[in-house]
Formats: C-alpha cells, structure tokens, sequence
C-alpha cells in the first residue's frame, strides 16, 4: 500500500480517473541500492544526492533510508586551481547508483516508477491528426487514447513520437505531440479502457520502459529527466 510523501499531493478515493501522472518512489528500491552500496565498502555519500528534493525522491525519505544504512555525508568537493572538482572516490555513493539510473550497474535498482492513466480511447480514421498541428496522422484506421502526463508534469515534447509506454504489459507509442497536461498513446486493437494504468517508466530488467529510451529521445541526462518527473508529478511512497 502506498501512502502519499508530505508536499505532494493526495490522491483522492474514487472511480474517476486520475487527473496527474504519479511517480512512485520504493522504499525498498532504494534501501536495497544502499544496502548493496554498503556491502561493497562504502560508507558515505555524495551530497548532491540530496539536491532538489533528492533528485525528486523525496529528501526526507532519502535522508531516513541513508541514515538507517549508517551512511554520512562525504567530505565537500576539493576543486582544482581552474575550478573543477576533483572526482569523488569510488567509496561514496553517488545518485546515480542509489536511484538506480541507468548505467549505474546491474545490482541496482530503479526507484522511480511513473504511471498515468488512461481518460478516454477513440477510433481515428486513415488521415486524422492528433494534438497540435497534427503532426501524427494515422496511416491506417487505428484506436488512440488520451493518458494523462503532460510536459507540465515532466513528460517532455520530444518524446512525442519518439518513445513507448505500456499498458497491461503491452508496448504502446506515444503519438503526436505531447501536451501540457496529456499525451496520446496509440493501442491499435488492444483492450484499452478508460482508467486502466500506464505505464512511462519501470523496471528495464522486466522489459518496462526505460530511463534509457527518454535520454536518447531528449538528449538531456538521465539525472535531468527524473528530477523533472519527481518534482511534478503527483509522488507518493511505495514498498
């Protein structure tokens, strides 16, 4: 069961879809990628780890996990005469590893799991368009449907056309451009209804969508895309 993390906003009980994307932040995942950090010898961790609310995780939470790993904070960074920082010893744990960001290693775990859900599903006809411009025309019949997550909440533009979700362990392209608060997924003939969950990123060791995909699509790193996701979406705590 997950429970909401203070400054975020509470989901509400009820039938109707929700209105915002969640990302779930796992204790567990997190606790393990520590736990497995410590094991290895390491006892310290970068501090940056904790900047801008923990890379959108949630500092409280961080904070709570890496204190009940005995983890301190690292020494500050010593710079060089020209003003770059001196690279941090391989006994300090850095964001990366303990968010589970890809690259960090195979005995990692990602912590961020974002979800949507699905508003509403329609038929699009051989050459209709969706969202702005109509970018995205469909070259044959085809069935769409309308998922909340938007670039307000971190779903940025360029993944418009670029990137797949899934739904009910599915692959599914985002189509058209991305909105501010929606995006639209196409599922062909899948049985899609409104309310079922989406998935946007998971666990690429279970072949769910990856961090991976989004950093090619974007160009911009994978530590810049989980901040933006963690700070607006909806965040709530999981197991």
């Amino acid at each position: 069961m997950s429970s909401s993390i203070p400054g975020r906003g509470v989901p509400v009980p009820g039938s109707a879809p929700r209105s915002s994307p969640v990302a779930r932040i796992s204790r567990g995942a997190l606790t393990a990628n520590a736990r497995a950090a410590c094991e290895r010898g390491i006892r310290s961790f970068d501090p940056s780890v904790l900047d801008a609310d923990a890379w959108g995780h949630g500092r409280s939470l961080v904070h709570e996990v890496l204190e009940a790993q005995g983890l301190v904070a690292a020494e500050a960074p010593v710079f060089t005469a020209d003003g770059s920082a001196i690279a941090r010893p391989s006994t300090t744990l850095m964001p990366s590893t303990l968010f589970g960001l890809p690259g960090a290693g195979p005995s990692t775990t990602a912590v961020l799991r974002l979800t949507g859900t699905v508003l509403s599903v329609k038929d699009l006809r051989t050459g209709e368009g969706v969202s702005y411009g109509y970018a995205y025309r469909a070259a044959a019949d085809t069935r769409i449907s309308l998922v909340t997550g938007g670039y307000a909440q971190g779903i940025v533009r360029a993944l418009g056309g670029a990137v797949d979700v899934a739904i009910a362990g599915r692959r599914h392209p985002i189509v058209g451009r991305v909105a501010m608060d929606v995006c639209v997924v196409e599922i062909s003939d899948a049985a899609v209804r409104r309310g079922d969950e989406v998935l946007f990123l998971g666990d690429p060791s279970l072949g769910e969508p990856s961090l991976s995909s989004w950093v090619q699509a974007t160009g911009l790193s994978e530590g810049e895309l989980i901040t933006t996701v963690g700070l607006r979406a909806i965040r709530e705590e999981a197991p």
